[in-house]
């Protein structure tokens, strides 16, 4: 039961990680462009949601880290 639980959080973080990590912006723009860090947004709006994009994606790794560890120990 408790394995079902946590293969499901691992799939939903999963797919969380793969949405957020195509929303970053690379060397020539990303599609976080569309969600206001395009050109016509002004520097410190596009400059926090980067910032809060980074955020959201570093917690969503730190529990892909963490169920992967957990589903290790749980399926050994």
């Amino acid at each position: 039961m408790l394995e079902a639980i946590v293969i499901g959080i691992h799939i939903i973080v999963c797919l969380l990680l793969i949405g957020l990590v195509l929303l970053h912006s690379g060397k020539g723009g990303g599609l976080s462009d569309m969600f206001g860090g395009g050109a016509g947004a002004t520097a410190i709006g596009s400059a926090a949601a980067e910032r809060n994009l980074d955020r959201i994606t570093v917690v969503v790794a730190l529990t892909f880290v963490f169920t992967s560890t957990g589903l290790a120990f749980l399926l050994d």
